[in-house]
């Protein structure tokens, strides 16, 4: 037989098993709707969740957000939007230049945007731009349901709960009975437009004690939102502009931000405003059923299609999105890890698809509820969006890729204000590409070559001159700030990353700080791409990079292991240098192997990590990043043993989420975490040899997949 290369392969569809012969094409609908969710109880954690990428709605067991304050501790019950930001009125007139503080680095001055602790106006005023703009939990839109004797319901009346997502479609069903009498709730999301749509059936609602209640809270302008603050009723108004028979428009209004809730129904109904920023949507008693759409809008549109358009709608993009791209089917491996691990990816591709799907980069906690005020970290970029191109959905992953262009002047100024050429990228953000005062991201630059990242992925997905021509301004403003950045220390002829440097790993103090280990593994990937993009567009190669490259100070080793950072000798002998993200294994797992680095260095490193690390004190991601690097180091078993360490930060909860603590109760950098290392497992990287190279290959792995590419 005709050897097939893995190219024709891919751009067939079919699929690869671990053994390398071809196989039939995976059963997609099958193998995603084997993890469909259940839900039998009302339990805070276990909320689910439809949305489209840039909205999202989360529901409690009833089908829709019956009982927020249940679940504020837990998977709040959000509904946010991309659009949906706010800001309480600056009484004060804070100036951001009240934020910066200056350090003396390298012999010069340079100033940054941070958590000021004196005097008192400078400290508000930090505090002011970080909580402020903050993302808006837009409403509450529950079942409002009465007893017999008129109270009304609890979460403890209801029984025999029967909730089912549908994958394949995007889908909830809800089923549970209130006092003895059933309610079924179907809910979907529109693809296109932040509407939510309904189906309810229920003798309640002949009985008149079934109603649709929808409640505005208030922001809370602290560091999480549930969305369930209703207190100060007088801080914000909201009010019915219009109502037709089957249309009622809402306005909500806080401070200068306004926006609209338009509910559209089918039959006879009417909605009240009942109490203050509280409306009722009460059903004719003739039927048993009530059907309606909500639509949350920064401007008017009233025209909602009905809910058998939007189930409609729900059901054909998603179906598109499981049939595009690629897919892991694990069915057939003996290792008991298989199936909890397929379930992960299905749930996790669900997820990100649902939350970070944007044309932003999303929060941590995505569109269900806020963590840092609801800002995106753009070091969490990577995490987010990479796993998209690997999956063989790069136009997801540009999406979001836009919005620097967006930014793009902002990130200049801050590059100009600090002494830099080009642009550099924010920290901790928000829509517009404001800083946002922050102690320890002003000093973080694991951010800053990930564009130059993301741009070769795009690149291996479209390699076009339209692709160079379109990130041409965005690669080379990321480049020429880190040509710029780094400080040439002439008595060892040698270019550092420092001082004035805060790690991936946050355990550094920044003014004595140089030369992390990741940091300029990375440093030295992204300029020489940048240089080979340099070369496709026909440009010479820039002298600026080709000197730091030349010059960039070797990775900081110390006893044959790899340090975190050249200032850090005790690394591995400080406890609390032993916390954290052990990011020195992301110069291997994260950025495509290149000669500075030592294999035999890393694997020695690899060993003492694994054996030494406080793995308590970790993050979501830090478990697929050390999967991937013991992937590259031709360990499979350990790959697969990174992913399933057992420690908190690496739950998985049964709606797929991944649980870091009580602050954290979802952490979506876990979930694509975990998408991309599987990619790479899978589909390897740049070099790699064989199938399936970060899979065991004792005979416990059946690994089939299709659609997936190769990782730089």
């Amino acid at each position: 037989m005709k050897i097939i290369s893995k190219y024709l392969i891919a751009c067939i569809g079919l699929s690869v098993i671990a053994t390398g012969t071809i196989a039939q094409r995976i059963d997609r609908e099958k193998l995603v709707k084997r993890h469909n969710v259940t839900v039998k109880a009302m339990d805070p954690l276990a909320s689910l969740t439809v949305g489209n990428g840039k909205f999202a709605f989360t529901v409690d067991g009833t089908g829709m957000q019956t009982f927020p304050t249940l679940y504020d501790k837990g998977v709040p019950l959000g509904t946010q939007s991309e659009w949906g930001w706010h800001s309480f009125k600056d009484t004060a007139r804070y100036k951001f230049e009240e934020t910066l503080k200056t350090y003396s680095l390298n012999g010069r001055d340079v100033t940054y945007s941070v958590q000021i602790k004196t005097p008192e106006r400078n400290k508000k005023a930090a505090d002011w731009f970080r909580q402020n703009v903050h993302r808006l939990q837009l409403g509450n839109l529950g079942l409002l349901l009465t007893k017999k004797n008129g109270e009304t319901a609890t979460a403890d009346d209801i029984k025999n709960i029967d909730q089912h997502l549908d994958l394949w479609s995007g889908n909830i069903t809800s089923s549970f009975t209130f006092e003895g009498t059933p309610v079924k709730v179907s809910t979907t999301a529109h693809q296109q437009q932040d509407m939510v749509a309904f189906s309810i059936q229920s003798d309640l609602v002949k009985q008149g004690r079934l109603k649709v209640k929808l409640k505005f809270p208030l922001p809370t302008n602290e560091f999480a939102d549930a969305g369930d603050n209703y207190k100060d009723p007088q801080k914000h108004s909201s009010s019915i502009m219009m109502q037709r028979p089957q249309l009622a428009v809402i306005r909500h209004q806080l401070d200068t931000n306004a926006y609209f809730t338009e509910m559209a129904w089918e039959g006879a109904a009417q909605v009240k405003n009942a109490a203050a920023h509280e409306f009722v949507l009460t059903p004719n008693k003739s039927t048993g059923t009530l059907r309606f759409s909500c639509l949350f809008t920064p401007k008017k549109v009233n025209d909602l299609p009905a809910f058998a358009a939007v189930q409609a709608n729900s059901t054909h993009y998603w179906k598109a999105f499981w049939q595009s791209g690629g897919a892991v089917d694990l069915a057939g491996s003996t290792d008991p890890r298989a199936k909890e691990l397929e379930r992960r990816i299905i749930l996790s591709q669900y997820l990100t698809k649902v939350q970070c799907a944007g044309s932003q980069p999303p929060q941590e906690t995505g569109l269900t509820y806020n963590s840092w005020y609801g800002k995106p970290h753009l070091e969490m970029h990577w995490w987010h969006g990479i796993h998209f191109a690997l999956w063989g959905r790069p136009q997801i992953m540009e999406k979001s890729m836009q919005w620097y262009d967006h930014v793009y002047d902002k990130a200049k100024g801050i590059a100009k204000r600090q002494g830099y050429e080009g642009a550099r990228w924010q920290k901790m953000t928000d829509p517009d590409g404001n800083e946002s005062p922050s102690s320890v991201g002003a000093f973080l630059i694991w951010q800053q070559p990930h564009f130059i990242y993301f741009a070769e992925l795009a690149y291996r997905a479209h390699p076009t001159p339209q692709t160079l021509a379109r990130y041409q301004k965005l690669v080379m403003g990321t480049a020429d700030m880190m040509a710029t950045f780094p400080y040439y220390e002439k008595e060892k002829d040698r270019y550092i990353l420092g001082k004035g440097v805060i790690p991936a790993q946050e355990r550094f103090d920044p003014e004595k700080t140089f030369n992390p280990t990741y940091e300029l593994q990375y440093w030295y990937w992204a300029l020489h791409t940048a240089q080979q993009w340099r070369q496709r567009l026909g440009m010479p190669a820039d002298q600026r990079y080709a000197e730091v490259m030349k010059k960039l100070s070797a990775l900081p080793q110390a006893n044959g292991v790899y340090l975190a950072t050249e200032s850090a000798p005790d690394s591995y002998t400080d406890p609390k240098l032993k916390t954290d993200h052990p990011s020195v294994m992301g110069a291997l797992g994260m950025v495509p192997y290149n000669q500075r680095l030592d294999t035999v260095v890393m694997k020695k490193t690899f060993d003492l990590i694994w054996d030494t690390w406080d793995w308590k004190d970790t993050w979501g991601w830090d478990f697929p990043m050390v999967a991937m690097t013991a992937a590259r180091l031709n360990d499979p078993k350990r790959a697969v043993e990174a992913l399933f360490m057992n420690i908190k930060t690496n739950t998985y909860l049964v709606n797929g989420h991944n649980y870091q603590d009580d602050r954290l109760r979802i952490y979506l950098p876990g979930n694509g975490g975990l998408l991309a290392a599987v990619a790479m497992m899978c589909a390897g990287w740049d070099g790699s040899k064989g199938d399936n190279p970060g899979f065991p290959k004792d005979g416990s792995w059946k690994v089939k997949w299709e659609g997936l590419q190769k990782a730089p």
